[in-house]
């Protein structure tokens, strides 16, 4: 099970990315969103595979109405992401969010 504040240290350790609040909730940013607190243990990342994920471990992936014209967004329960899975999809949501050149 990973928390918050691990979300918040992968994130900033990140070239470039800041933190601010977004709907009243931690986000953290590259030149765009990258990561947002969605609900307590819940975070909102962007990635190409949203519905791969979501099909196979719905209990981890999913997204709500708000969501749906969003299609690169997906939320994720951080009760059921491992450390590594949460680094990885931090990653390319750090890179699909404008990245740094060279990153």
């Amino acid at each position: 099970m990973t928390t918050e504040s691990e979300v918040r240290r992968l994130c900033l350790a990140m070239p470039g990315v800041t933190e601010r609040s977004s709907w009243a909730q931690p986000a953290w940013f590259a030149r765009t969103l990258m990561a947002r607190m969605w609900d307590d243990g819940v975070v909102t990342v962007k990635t190409d595979e949203r519905d791969a994920l979501a099909s196979g471990a719905p209990e981890t992936y999913f997204w709500t109405p708000h969501h749906e014209r969003s299609t690169s967004l997906v939320l994720v329960r951080l009760a059921h992401v491992e450390i590594d899975e949460l680094r990885e999809l931090l990653e390319e949501s750090y890179r699909m969010a404008g990245a740094p050149s060279g990153h």
